[in-house]
């Protein structure tokens, strides 16, 4: 059996938890990895076959490794007992409440967790934050771990943020660009280094202190975004002025010093991190006074909104500035390809605008289903108090279907808008689709995925981002 030291608990089986043990425990063998959560109907999908996760390669690593070293469970008190190192992911969302609202980060369920492994430690610990979180947090950490019901407890925190993105995460844990690690004892950063060290190269493994760490991730994300917000208000000049946004994208990125990655022109970057980071990289920045710097970053997201917003105005104005009681096709609901994943998905904000519309929305993705699209929807249709009008929730029920493919999606509507990039689109016969939709036959393609020639000899009416018509 492995040793009290070879034993590893991961608080929270998200998107962020449950990928990463998963690799641990595929990859160590000898490492006993726990996953635990008290969420039982997601604990019970990850002993299934049917994951509560839709990743690339996810399936085959977690069949590989559970029952064997890899164990989800919700038996939290019991896990940490007996483990020597716990990663604390569990979610950050922005604060909905109270100071900071809609911006700082809501810390409750780290706090929470601290507090769990304080009352249920013996013996020394690896506290591992895993979440993404305000730089100084540690410090809060460590400040809780200290009221250690046990006297025999001690701990050592390090910061050891993900750096993966949805719909690769697998290939990102495989091969990362870097593993990062802060921290302020040596032997703990080299203990989890040498576990990452099983299949990581050693120059990969970067150490840092913990504050450097923890401000390293909020700092990725919004480079990230900065640069998709940076491509997009590109887009709306070059739709002005005749210019091909993937010309110029194309042209800058082959610049060494710029690069091509994250210059892809789009309606709007989503998913659980770039928003929620910078805002929070934002209130960080007021609260030490920083103001032109908070307001240099929050420019990031009010170009991010304007981008979705002016997608949602030129399908109304294109199609004789009403949309009211038209079908319109909506393919892709997730926030990218390869996931799952809904949060901050700009199709959100789309397909909201277009209800707002009286719009008939026939939704495909082949990932989300009608529960998840009506969650979403009906959150962010919702007033400040978090409740849904009746009108609201009749426009949703009546004006919002969710079918099996995209050519079920198409037929009789008025439009299609693409807003998820899934490869399966490209493969559509448009020949078909065409013949079975209202004529003029719109598409609007928020991905620029669509080989716009190709559409426009079917007869579709084509509009993209960062073309002119």
């Amino acid at each position: 059996m492995p040793s009290k030291a070879h034993k590893i608990c991961c608080i929270g089986a998200g998107y962020v938890g449950g990928p990463t043990m998963a690799m641990i425990a595929k990859q160590c063998p000898d490492i006993e990895v726990n996953v635990v959560d008290i969420n039982e109907s997601r604990i019970a999908a990850w002993n299934s076959d049917s994951l509560p996760i839709y990743e690339p390669g996810l399936k085959e690593v977690v069949e590989e490794a559970r029952g064997r070293n890899l164990h989800f469970t919700t038996n939290v008190a019991e896990t940490i007992d007996k483990s020597s190192i716990v990663f604390i992911s569990v979610n950050t969302p922005t604060k909905t409440f109270g100071i900071g609202a809609g911006r700082a980060a809501n810390l409750e369920f780290v706090e929470k967790c601290a507090r769990q492994i304080a009352q249920n430690s013996n013996g020394h610990k690896i506290v591992v934050e895993k979440s993404t979180l305000p730089v100084r947090t540690a410090e809060a950490v460590k400040r809780i771990l200290k009221s250690a019901t046990n006297p025999n407890a001690s701990f050592d925190v390090l910061s050891n943020p993900e750096f993966l993105a949805e719909g690769t995460a697998i290939e990102d844990l495989l091969e990362p660009d870097r593993v990062l690690i802060g921290g302020e004892c040596s032997k703990a950063i080299e203990t989890l280094a040498e576990i990452y060290g099983r299949w990581v190269e050693p120059e990969r493994i970067l150490k840092t202190n913990l504050w450097s760490s923890e401000l390293s991730k909020l700092t990725a994300n919004a480079f990230l975004a900065q640069r998709v917000s940076s491509i997009n208000a590109i887009s709306a000049l070059c739709e002005a002025t005749g210019a091909d946004v993937d010309e110029v994208a194309n042209a800058i990125g082959t610049d060494s010093r710029i690069g091509p990655k994250f210059l892809k022109s789009s309606v709007g970057f989503g998913g659980s991190c770039f928003q929620k980071d910078i805002l929070n990289l934002v209130y960080l920045c007021e609260h030490f006074g920083l103001h032109e710097v908070a307001a240099y970053w929050e420019q990031v997201i009010v170009m991010n909104d304007y981008q979705k917003r002016r997608f949602s105005t030129r399908i109304v104005h294109t199609m004789f500035n009403t949309v009211s009681d038209k079908k319109i096709a909506v393919w892709g609901f997730a926030f990218k390809k390869d996931t799952n994943d809904t949060r901050e998905s700009a199709a959100i904000y789309i397909c909201r605008d277009l209800l707002e519309e009286r719009a008939r929305l026939t939704i495909y993705d082949p990932q989300v289903k009608l529960d998840q699209v009506k969650r979403d929807l009906e959150y962010l249709m919702a007033n400040e108090s978090g409740e849904l009008s009746e009108h609201h929730r009749k426009l949703i029920d009546s004006n919002v279907e969710v079918v099996n493919s995209a050519e079920k999606a198409a037929d009789g509507a008025h439009a299609i808008a693409v807003l998820t990039e899934w490869d399966e689109f490209k493969n559509v016969d448009f020949g078909a689709v065409y013949q079975a939709m209202k004529k003029p036959a719109f598409l609007f393609d928020g991905r620029n995925l669509l080989d716009l020639e190709e559409l426009a000899q079917h007869g579709f009416e084509v509009h993209s981002i960062g073309k002119s018509q």
